[in-house]
């Protein structure tokens, strides 16, 4: 069987039937006042995964991870870990940590001391307290900065301080609520790896919540789309990216072109769609839709070719004009404007420093793609 992407790592207890979850909302709404913020929610996530709660914001992810932590009570449903229902059990019981995006460090403490606030509340004995910060401060490359205090490091080194202390407690459960959401570009693309590896290396279960994609889609093992306290799809970030169950989740990740159409035909192996302008494309995937049924064929930017010419022996070609062009360095994005007034995004990989058939605004253009390229959707 293929797969859908590049596959992290050889870990998927989610296709194992007889794998137990490790965690487990079981039909949990949260209410404020009138306000629904988790709507009926059922959501299971499995020991040693990285898991993202992706979505805007009030969806209700941040909601979910405080009740993971004991910060708010469900109002009706179930909260389980590792078969033991939190409900009425404190935060500071919970074997749950919480790092926040502020990183909440003492600002008056050194870093090692922050880092060894939590086990000195705990009792721990000071020379198992002196080796374990010394593990967490090689853990998080910050041995030599362990006299400094948070406002002699730089936002990284913070953020770095702040996980320290977080899994210094050995917690069953890391949750990150938008942990990297302080960091620049650059430096938030790195700790994003820094993660995954720290993760893989403490073989700790770790639930983040964020509303940045390609954040969710770099970490992850899985990721569940939420949006107004409903969980839309639960998926690996190729499946969500390349086989999205519904519209707003393909509209949600990444950039789609949504081509709307009524079935015309039907055959053994494809499906004829035909626009209300008349433009037809002929496409594979078309689940169960019947002939005259309304569906919706989604497919991504890089999926499309550009062309000055009609590609030969291509059974999808449409024909417009280069409304916008971007050169973005490693690639551009045109904006075709098709004849029917549909406006398609493809995006063609710069993989040489010349352009063999360039193109730039007013051009006549071909747009093209194959049947298998894209989803047919019909919610």
């Amino acid at each position: 069987m293929k797969s859908l992407g590049s596959i992290r790592r050889d870990f998927a207890p989610w296709n194992d039937p007889n794998a137990k979850p490790y965690i487990q909302f079981d039909n949990v709404t949260k209410k404020f006042g009138d306000f629904t913020a988790v709507n009926n929610l059922s959501l299971t996530i499995f020991e040693r995964e990285f898991f993202a709660l992706l979505g805007a914001s009030g969806c209700g992810k941040s909601t979910l991870l405080r009740m993971l932590a004991g910060f708010e009570e469900p109002t009706s449903g179930r909260i389980l870990l590792d078969g033991q229902d939190l409900r009425g059990i404190p935060p500071h019981r919970r074997p749950v940590n919480m790092m926040f995006q502020s990183y909440a460090l003492f600002p008056h403490m050194t870093v090692e001391n922050n880092i060894a606030f939590g086990l000195k509340q705990e009792g721990m004995p000071k020379p198992d307290i002196e080796k374990r910060v010394a593990e967490m401060l090689k853990l998080v490359k910050l041995e030599q900065f362990a006299k400094r205090k948070p406002h002699q490091l730089s936002g990284g080194q913070r953020q770095r301080v702040a996980l320290a202390r977080s899994v210094a407690k050995r917690p069953k459960v890391l949750l990150l609520d938008e942990p990297l959401g302080a960091l620049d570009k650059k430096l938030r693309e790195e700790t994003q790896f820094e993660l995954m590896d720290l993760q893989q290396e403490l073989g700790l279960t770790f639930v983040v919540v964020t509303h940045d994609q390609e954040e969710a889609m770099t970490m992850a093992d899985r990721i569940a789309i939420m949006d107004k306290g409903e969980v839309m799809q639960v998926a690996t970030p190729a499946e969500v990216y390349e086989a999205p169950t519904s519209r707003f989740v393909a509209h949600f990740v990444g950039n789609v072109n949504m081509f709307e159409g009524k079935v015309a035909e039907r055959t053994a192996n494809t499906t004829r769609i035909k626009g209300a302008t008349g433009a037809e494309i002929v496409v594979d995937n078309a689940a169960e839709s019947s002939k005259g049924a309304d569906i919706v064929f989604a497919i991504r930017p890089e999926k499309i070719k550009v062309s000055s010419k009609r590609p030969a022996d291509t059974v999808n070609a449409l024909e417009g004009e280069v409304y916008d062009v971007a050169y973005l360095g490693d690639m551009t994005v045109y904006h075709i404007k098709l004849d029917d007034g549909q406006i398609v995004r493809a995006s063609a990989l710069n993989a040489s420093r010349i352009t063999e058939d360039p193109l730039t605004w007013n051009d006549r253009a071909w747009v093209s793609f194959r049947p298998d390229a894209g989803v047919v959707l019909t919610r």
